[in-house]
């Protein structure tokens, strides 16, 4: 039996017309939505330009962002604080965290910052003393939580139930076995967090936290409720009532919340890349392995294939 080099099918792609049917409707359906947002006078884009760039603008998208990210900061600090409660041993600090999350994820978020922007009438003044006795310190409440402090909390308390859930789930991901292994070598259960738990369990939860975050970035609108008056929504909506042109106004909010989260979601990438690198390698190894076998399985194959022909022909 000669041994013979087998030379691979270079197999090529069948030819499937749907897809260009399909990409044909799709570009004729992009190319009428362009038209028709570019030609309609009513969208008044001399207007969406003029404003564009207007100081008053801007300064609500300074708000916009500096809303998001105290509220991002105040959510993730208190979302680790009460996943770690959830995942510990004492009771107490179990119900605590539980009560927390089942209040702000229980409620709309309008109806807290409308409670939080009545927090003034509710409690004029506040005080930290003793219970039905001296107190130590007297202040008013209005000069203490204005209108931003008070949409930021009300923003980050509720945004922190739900990343608490998220948080918590990425702890869990972390095989338990690992936790086990650094607390027989002397690790302190702090630096198993630190050092074990959390740069493996950031490759679940940076999606989610991301999404949280271009969701969070839209939620600022509702700080009306406060009232905060700077936020990016409803400055555009005051101009609009103002000139009696609130479409063209609308567009300019809505090209600036494009631009951001397209930046957030870049950003977001970038973080997912980085804290995947290992389970990416692994995976990436793993289908070349897979690819390579399958072709050593062909080769094979089709050599037992020429074989067995060649014997059947031989005389």
């Amino acid at each position: 039996m000669s041994e013979e080099k087998v030379e691979l099918i270079n197999a090529k792609p069948v030819f499937k017309p749907s897809l260009w049917v399909w990409a044909a409707i799709v570009l004729v359906l992009m190319a009428m939505f362009v038209h028709g947002l570019i030609t309609n006078p009513n969208y008044r884009w001399d207007v969406v330009w003029e404003y564009l760039f207007d100081s008053r603008i801007l300064m609500g998208v300074g708000w916009t962002l500096l809303l998001t990210l105290g509220a991002m900061i105040i959510g993730i600090t208190l979302a680790v604080t009460t996943a770690i409660m959830r995942m510990g041993t004492n009771p107490i600090l179990r119900a605590v965290a539980w009560g927390y999350i089942w209040l702000f994820r229980g409620t709309p978020v309008y109806t807290q910052l409308v409670f939080w922007g009545l927090l003034p009438v509710l409690y004029p003044r506040l005080s930290l003393g003793i219970p039905f006795g001296p107190e130590f310190f007297v202040f008013t409440t209005q000069d203490v939580i204005n209108a931003g402090v008070a949409a930021t909390l009300g923003l980050g308390l509720n945004e922190g139930a739900y990343l608490s859930e998220i948080i918590r789930t990425g702890f869990n991901s972390v095989d338990k076995g690992q936790t086990e292994a650094a607390t027989a070598l002397g690790m302190k259960p702090g630096q198993v967090l630190r050092r074990i738990i959390i740069p493996q369990a950031m490759r679940v939860i940076v999606p989610p936290t991301g999404n949280e975050t271009i969701s969070m970035l839209k939620t600022t609108s509702l700080v009306t409720a406060v009232p905060f008056t700077l936020e990016l929504t409803f400055v555009t909506n005051a101009i609009g009532s103002q000139t009696f042109l609130p479409v063209p106004l609308l567009m300019v909010a809505m090209i600036y919340y494009l631009i951001i989260t397209s930046i957030l979601m870049v950003g977001q990438t970038q973080l997912e890349k980085y804290y995947g690198r290992g389970f990416d390698d692994d995976q990436d190894a793993s289908t070349k392995k897979s690819k390579f076998g399958s072709r050593q399985q062909m080769i094979a194959a089709s050599g037992t294939v020429k074989d067995q022909i060649n014997l059947d022909v031989t005389p």
